[in-house]
């Protein structure tokens, strides 16, 4: 059945003042207009990781950044281009951290997220998957459940690992916070002012909500990325002639095929019935143009693109 998208909630208010941080009670909202300096670590450090490293130092949001990372290789590269300033084991930068984001597949962060929960005190745990709804059943129940905030930051290339890592990168670019009441108030607050302060501005939504936002806007044009890739490489077997003849609109329509399957797999499955929903209606767009071409009905067709000009509304 097809689904509706429902209104997304823009947070433009400004951060409530609450009470000086000498009265300051854990639960309670402080003043996250500007950010405390936070010990953070950073549990991915790869493209996404990387760069949100460079602007929490640059915006001096971190007092350290930890870096935690399951390729020793890519550990060793954030270390060299001061992406953190040290590496530690999961459980010894959870407990030397009073923030904890998670930048891994979400496939890692949907088994991995209960147990940092178990490990936390009052540190704020942060994901910045592109899928929430599974994430956040897989913790709703969790004692520790007030101090996670989910977040999906918009922003990402279709490169990976730490070298990937750019500055500036989330600049002007949106942050969805899912499910926010769930949430204790004073992890909201830290996260929300962080991400103002490296220039994001705000969404706040339904995690089933966000799911499906995120299958029409970002997973689609991965996943027909994907498709659109195999379709050449099994048409045109020699890849010279391929880079030869590719003009620029096929490189930007084809260039999130070089996207980490590591990464992008896991959301696809993650977001399955999302997905399946929207790549239902694409074929059906699909077919016709094929019939378009089939029946030689190039009237119909001329309507079919003007009617896809119409994108020009919300793409400038």
């Amino acid at each position: 059945m097809k689904k509706s998208i429902s209104n997304i909630n823009v947070t433009q208010s400004p951060f409530r003042v609450s009470s000086p941080a000498s009265q300051w009670q854990p639960g309670e909202a402080r003043d996250a207009g500007k950010p405390e300096r936070r010990r953070i670590a950073i549990i991915g450090v790869g493209l996404i990781g990387g760069s949100l490293a460079i602007q929490l130092h640059e915006k001096k949001i971190s007092s350290k950044i930890i870096g935690v990372e399951s390729n020793a290789g890519h550990l060793q590269k954030a270390l060299e281009l001061e992406l953190v300033d040290e590496a530690m084991p999961l459980d010894d930068a959870v407990a030397n951290a009073d923030v904890i984001l998670l930048a891994i597949p979400v496939d890692t962060i949907v088994k991995l997220l209960p147990d940092i929960l178990n490990k936390v005190d009052r540190q704020i745990v942060v994901d910045l998957g592109s899928t929430k709804e599974q994430l956040i059943l897989a913790v709703k129940d969790h004692p520790k459940r007030g101090r996670y905030v989910a977040t999906h930051p918009m922003w990402g290339t279709e490169y990976s690992g730490p070298q990937a890592a750019l500055k500036g990168a989330f600049e002007n670019k949106a942050v969805i916070i899912c499910n926010a009441e769930q949430s204790d108030a004073d992890a909201v607050e830290w996260v929300k002012a962080m991400y103002r302060k490296i220039g994001m501005h705000l969404l706040e939504m339904d995690a089933a909500a966000h799911d499906l936002h995120a299958a029409y806007v970002s997973h689609i044009s991965h996943i027909t990325s994907f498709a659109l890739a195999n379709t050449v490489l099994e048409k045109e077997k020699e890849d010279e002639a391929i880079f030869e003849l590719a003009s620029a609109g096929f490189e930007s329509t084809v260039r999130l095929a070089k996207s980490n399957p590591a990464m992008w797999a896991p959301i696809f499955m993650q977001n399955r019935e999302n997905v399946l929903d929207v790549l239902n209606e694409h074929i059906a767009q699909l077919k016709k143009f094929k019939a378009c071409l089939e029946k030689e009905n190039y009237k119909y067709m001329q309507e079919l693109i003007e009617d896809a000009n119409k994108i020009r509304r919300i793409i400038k």
